[in-house]
């Protein structure tokens, strides 16, 4: 009888086994190939996170833009409306009580009488007050009182240092630097029955000009 070329126990060959260098080359190629693709994604994230930020930044941009040419388009000065008040008719009662009480007589043109008040001999000491805003919109106050002392021109002008003189009309004004306000100064004139003061921040020719409309 022919032999069947099976081997002594008649079993077949046994299959190849896989090689493991081959293996692990495909499992470096795998790891590569997802690394690459977690990169890409990634990439794509940032890029995508940097045009929004982008977009953002020129987005505020365009709005600071428009508000800021809208300001500037809208924006208008602001001035304090000056409010005239009648002071002539109390300059007139309250000499009737004090003679010595002046008024601007008359008022330099353009100049606005804002505030005036007369404190009767029943709130002694007496004063009178009258408070001006000039044609350059600068402030002239008047205060008056029967108390010829120091206290009268310190509670009104708080601490001051002497500058000199003026005249005006022919009698000598003291001038004064207020030194705790900024920019203020004054002239004194002490006589025998009362204290007057013209004071501001109008500068010394407007403390003039308008002591010498005193009346």
């Amino acid at each position: 009888m022919s032999s069947t070329g099976q081997g002594p126990s008649g079993d077949s060959a046994p299959a190849a086994t896989e090689d493991p260098r081959a293996v692990a080359e495909a499992r470096e190629r795998a790891r590569a190939r997802a690394e690459a693709i977690a990169y890409r994604e990634q990439n794509r994230k940032d890029r995508a996170k940097a045009r929004t930020l982008t977009n953002m930044v020129w987005a505020l941009l365009a709005c600071f833009v428009v508000v800021a040419f809208l300001m500037i388009v809208t924006w208008r000065p602001k001035h304090e409306k000056v409010v005239a008040v009648e002071y002539t008719a109390q300059v007139e009662d309250a000499k009737k009580v004090a003679p010595w009480v002046r008024g601007p007589e008359p008022m330099p043109a353009g100049w606005t009488a804002t505030s005036v008040q007369f404190r009767s001999p029943e709130q002694e000491p007496i004063t009178w007050h009258l408070g001006v805003v000039t044609n350059e919109k600068k402030y002239v106050g008047l205060e008056q009182s029967n108390v010829t002392g120091g206290k009268f021109q310190s509670d009104k002008l708080g601490r001051t240092s002497g500058d000199g003189t003026s005249t005006v009309a022919g009698v000598t004004w003291q001038r004064k630097v207020l030194l705790d306000r900024k920019a203020e100064n004054a002239l004194v004139l002490v006589g025998s029955a009362a204290t007057t003061i013209v004071t501001g921040n109008a500068g010394y020719p407007a403390l003039e000009t308008f002591a010498s409309t005193l009346r």
